[in-house]
């Protein structure tokens, strides 16, 4: 019996601990009148220099998030605050 539940919790345990790691960032606590509109960010986003973006979402981080390219063509993972669209943590291939 002890064993069983020990495997029961195991699972509760690795998704507790696997959480934060894949989890992206907190852009910001502002209430959503208080951000830039999906059109305006995207603009900016645009004038940063990313192209050929594939994705843009809201996370549950409250930030902008967006997969697509840099100005150099790399491929880009991009979480920006959408306050002031300051990137807040970016992944850019090599």
């Amino acid at each position: 019996m002890r064993r069983l539940a020990l495997f029961a919790l195991s699972p509760l345990a690795l998704a507790l601990l696997a959480g934060p790691a894949s989890a992206g960032p907190n852009c910001t606590g502002e209430p959503r009148d208080k951000w830039l509109s999906e059109a305006d960010m995207k603009q900016k986003i645009a004038e940063m220099g990313y192209r050929d973006i594939r994705t843009f979402k809201t996370t549950s981080g409250n930030c902008y998030e967006i997969y697509g390219y840099d100005k150099d063509g790399r491929k880009a993972e991009v979480y920006f605050d959408p306050v002031d669209a300051r990137i807040v943590k970016a992944e850019v291939d090599d």
